[in-house]
């Protein structure tokens, strides 16, 4: 069974969400799309941030990606959630840091500061580091305390 990663957007990142929900298939992982399923101008990034965030909290999946226009609004809501620890990434260099050194589950992309192809770059770093344990260990234990 593929991994399921539960992917929301507001408005500002319906379009990169579609892009990141269709790679996500092509990679072989299972997203659960929880929307937008259609462009609304009228939208609220909470809506779709708490969705993600709880399946994480929860442990229903172990990892998330959101999208808003600065990824500022996503991360906000998505970190209020225990065991969540969303990074707002806008290069693959911080993508692997998030991952390597704070073992972050909830990637957030600012759609108006990526293009499509950065977008699609910073999932795959991603997906694909491992977090490094150790001393990060110690120090992401310390964010739930």
């Amino acid at each position: 069974m593929s991994e399921r990663i539960y992917v929301g957007a507001d408005h500002a990142g319906f379009e990169l969400k579609q892009k990141l929900v269709a790679e996500l298939k092509k990679l072989g992982y299972e997203p659960i799309d929880v929307g937008p399923k259609a462009l609304d101008p009228a939208d609220d990034y909470p809506d779709y941030a708490k969705p993600v965030a709880d399946a994480v909290s929860r442990g229903v999946v172990q990892r998330g990606v959101l999208t808003c226009g600065a990824g500022l609004g996503m991360s906000f809501t998505a970190n209020r959630y225990p065991h969540v620890r969303a990074a707002l990434v806008w290069s693959p260099e911080v993508a692997e840091l998030s991952r390597k050194h704070n073992d972050a589950n909830v990637l957030v992309l600012p759609s108006r500061f990526v293009s499509e192809a950065e977008g699609l770059e910073i999932l795959h770093k991603w997906l694909t580091t491992k977090f490094e344990g150790g001393r990060h260990q110690r120090r992401v234990e310390k964010i739930d305390r």
